[in-house]
């Protein structure tokens, strides 16, 4: 099977080609273009360059959160145009799982941190068990110091990576007493090929939807929401 793999959970927007063997093409681009400008033609570019027909693509996985609520919006909507217009499958992958499996085949803790902003993270835990992906703590939004004291508490070797790692870079080397380590610059951000490559075991798990069920996973209320929430509060006192 030939999957189609898109990520934009953060600021790198990536799209990537892959069958159970290998990656056929992938993209990314970290820049101030937004995703809704860079993603299509990516997607576009990659089918073209690696000689692939859209038809051909059996199913699409794509980052669900959580992340940058705009940017999980664009992904997730991209990836249920595709699969509605071709009639396949979705997969949804949660982008701190992604983010681990960059770290395939690491002998230790894994924490993937995404930066939530007002010195919180959303984050989990993970490592590798047998060439698998174990999930020792779910994804979570907590303040980054609690993080830190859980870790410590732990008292386990652990591999930071993640635009939260490097938010709290000063912070993690300052309380952090465990023995640490940071991704290199090539596994630290979201990757679509590790999301297709997850994706890929997770349909053949059977954990793929039809197109119209899929729906982004954000750990926290919108902007939005926390407004109509301080509003109906007010109005209440």
């Amino acid at each position: 099977m030939i999957i189609l793999a898109i990520e934009s959970s953060g600021i790198t927007a990536g799209a990537a080609l892959l069958d159970e063997e290998r990656v056929l093409a992938e993209f990314s681009t970290a820049n101030k273009k937004t995703h809704s400008q860079t993603l299509l033609p990516m997607i576009d570019m990659i089918t073209e360059r690696a000689g692939i027909c859209k038809k051909d693509i059996g199913a699409v996985a794509v980052s669900v959160g959580p992340g940058s609520f705009t940017g999980l919006r664009i992904g997730v909507a991209t990836a249920k145009g595709i699969g509605m217009a071709l009639g396949i499958p979705l997969v949804g992958v949660s982008t701190l799982e992604g983010l681990a499996y960059n770290l395939k085949g690491h002998g230790g803790l894994i924490c993937p941190m995404i930066d939530a902003r007002r010195n919180e993270v959303f984050c989990g835990l993970y490592r590798f068990v047998k060439e698998e992906l174990e999930t020792v703590m779910k994804p979570c939004s907590m303040p980054a110091g609690e993080l830190f004291a859980l870790l410590n508490e732990r008292g386990e070797q652990v591999t930071f990576l993640g635009d939260g790692a490097d938010v709290q870079k000063v912070h993690i080397s300052e309380e952090v007493r465990v023995p640490f380590a940071f991704a290199g610059v090539q596994h630290n951000l979201q990757r679509a090929a590790s999301v297709g490559a997850l994706g890929l075991k997770y349909l053949k798990e059977g954990r793929g939807e039809a197109a119209e069920e899929l729906s982004p996973v954000y750990l926290k209320m919108t902007q939005a929401e926390r407004e109509r929430m301080e509003r109906l509060r007010r109005k209440n006192d």
